[in-house]
């Protein structure tokens, strides 16, 4: 039985390299929706206050959970096609970190 150091060496390298990828970008993409979510209802808001259109507060705040809860579920499925290996995970953290 021949243990092939560089191989698992390669394989753990590239799942580090590419965990710290997504989570790098995953983060950045996520600053960019939450800033245009928050400028949107903002803008919802003084449009509110200054009478041009009136807000259904209860309405919004049930899409809000809809959208809240379509998201986790699209993290399950997410978290499922990943590969589970540490160095992967490791690096996703690690990127998400530094994002």
């Amino acid at each position: 039985m021949d243990l092939n150091l560089m191989g698992i060496t390669g394989d753990v390298g590239v799942g580090a390299l590419v965990g710290f990828i997504i989570g790098y970008a995953l983060k950045k993409f996520m600053k960019i929706v939450m800033a245009l979510i928050g400028a949107y209802v903002l803008s919802l808001f003084w449009l509110q206050q200054k009478g041009v259109i009136t807000i259904n507060t209860d309405a919004l705040f049930n899409l809000t959970k809809q959208a809240t809860e379509a998201t986790l579920s699209l993290a399950d499925k997410a978290l499922g096609i990943l590969p589970g290996s540490t160095a992967f995970i490791a690096g996703f953290y690690l990127g998400f970190k530094k994002g």
